[in-house]
């Protein structure tokens, strides 16, 4: 059986838990900013993708060694 002080240091540590869990998520970016920003990102992709020559990676690194 847990004496009073164990009973109260645990008590103790549980609190110390829950507050260093709040400020991890105080820390967090909110979830629609990084939404957002990934949204931001998909959308660039896209644009990206829409102007893309459709030539392969490879392609492009081979026609730029055969340049130097």
């Amino acid at each position: 059986m847990p004496t009073a002080m164990e009973q109260r240091l645990d008590r103790v540590v549980h609190e110390l838990n829950e507050i260093r869990k709040e400020m991890i998520l105080l820390k967090a970016p909110p979830a629609v900013r990084a939404g957002r920003k990934i949204n931001a990102w998909k959308s660039l992709g896209k644009k990206i993708s829409v102007r893309w020559d459709h030539v392969s990676a490879v392609d492009e690194i081979r026609q730029q060694r055969d340049r130097v």
